[in-house]
């Protein structure tokens, strides 16, 4: 697959900033004890993961970044997103259903890959 040209409006990708968003709000707020900001640590991990996404080269065909063939975290923000993705996507379906189905569904799609060229 060829890489796609970085599109951060389009509906998948919207979608998936929401979604880790959500997630790391839930997180923060139940580790962190904020209520509705987000820690200094919580905010800093967000702005990387949507610039993350931003980079994606499978946009709107991308599978979770849990099984993506490439990992574009580094592993300090891998190891957040671990543990945010942990303690959150259970609690997720009970806070906000439609993300969570979506976020299901994706997870079955088949991880793309890029071409050798």
């Amino acid at each position: 697959m060829k890489p796609q040209p970085s599109n951060p409006t389009h509906k998948r990708m919207i979608r998936e900033k929401k979604t880790i968003t959500y997630m790391i709000n839930l997180y923060c707020k139940a580790h962190h004890k904020t209520n509705g900001d987000l820690c200094v640590d919580c905010q800093q991990f967000k702005e990387y993961a949507h610039l993350r996404l931003d980079k994606c080269p499978f946009q709107d065909k991308k599978s979770i970044c849990g099984k993506c063939n490439i990992q574009c975290y580094k592993p300090d923000m891998k190891k957040q997103a671990h543990q945010i993705m942990s303690y959150s996507g259970p609690r997720l379906l009970l806070h906000h259903p439609g993300l969570a189905l979506h976020h299901i569904w994706d997870k079955r799609r088949k991880a793309p890959t890029l071409d050798k060229n």
